[in-house]
């Protein structure tokens, strides 16, 4: 195909998310970038080492690399008549979203930006709008088109990919109790002052657990919203935060526990560590048995989710 057809069909779908450090001994730049050029309070930093180090490291970019190349291998078999070309981009780590787009937009008629969190909040995810129209101002291209896929908590395949992998995991409980384990639906916590101000990015999450919920068929009784990986700083967060649920699932008895995360689209920090270790412990110390559900990653109905959201833009 020459230059030219390719420049006037081209579709480039940037999935962007936050990043991670490739090295233990990137995670002081890593954090710096996201405290906004200041550096980490040491404490912060070897913590975050240590978190590192017993996961050997978070594979989140290159899952989501993997997730572009199968988004683009979905979309050009559905033959629509247009080229797509899908790249991810991170907002703290390489490959950073300005450089992706430098490197792959100057012959591209459209740029699609899509957040990698179903539940959209403007105050919390302006800095990826922000970062992408800047970068995209900066091309010689000025004919491309940019958009952006935001709130999409609500995409049929990504519900249905999320309650597969929900049932999958109960799966694998013993026949006996399947029917009694309790589901934890997870979200990550924020600061109050946050969701006082937008209310309705909490009620998204929470209508994406309950969704899922009536997908799988659980009665209210079997499962909860809570809250995970709340931050490092003084002011109040959100709760309840799975730590405080344990106790009160002993109290009453339960003795199998499931976590799902909702919000969270690919293994990384807050799924290997805070889930895989820290709730997993906070659980056993409990005597409640723990799991919890698969990450979607590069899952066929989650990458017919992120077809439909493209095609839609």
């Amino acid at each position: 195909m020459n230059k030219e057809k390719r420049a006037s069909s081209k579709i480039l779908i940037i999935l962007m998310t936050y990043g991670s450090p490739k090295t233990i001994k990137e995670v002081p730049q890593y954090l710096k970038n996201i405290y906004e050029k200041k550096n980490a309070p040491k404490e912060t930093i070897k913590e975050f080492q240590r978190r590192y180090k017993l996961i050997g490291g978070s594979p989140l970019v290159k899952i989501t690399q993997e997730q572009a190349a199968a988004l683009e291998k979905e979309l050009n078999e559905r033959k629509t008549g247009k080229i797509f070309q899908v790249v991810a981009g991170m907002r703290f780590s390489h490959p950073f979203i300005n450089k992706v787009i430098k490197e792959n937009a100057e012959d591209a008629e459209k740029i699609i930006g899509i957040i990698m969190s179903p539940q959209y909040s403007p105050i919390i995810m302006n800095g990826y709008i922000k970062e992408l129209s800047t970068a995209v101002n900066e091309l010689k291209n000025k004919s491309v088109q940019l958009t952006f896929a935001t709130d999409w908590h609500a995409q049929p395949y990504f519900l249905n990919a999320l309650a597969e992998k929900v049932k999958q995991a109960i799966s694998t409980f013993p026949t006996n109790v399947q029917k009694h384990v309790i589901i934890l639906f997870s979200v990550h916590s924020m600061p109050k002052r946050i969701i006082d101000k937008e209310p309705s990015y909490i009620n998204d999450l929470k209508d994406t657990a309950a969704k899922v919920a009536k997908l799988v068929g659980l009665p209210k009784k079997r499962w909860m919203f809570c809250y995970q990986s709340a931050g490092h700083t003084p002011e109040e967060w959100l709760k309840p935060d799975f730590a405080d649920i344990m106790p009160v699932l002993k109290a009453k008895g339960e003795t199998h526990v499931l976590i799902a995360p909702v919000q969270f689209l690919a293994d990384h920090l807050e799924i290997l560590y805070d889930v895989g270790i820290g709730a997993r412990e906070q659980a056993e110390n409990q005597g409640i048995q723990f799991a919890r559900t698969e990450s979607l990653n590069t899952s066929p109905l989650f990458i017919k989710a992120l077809a439909e959201i493209a095609l839609k833009k």
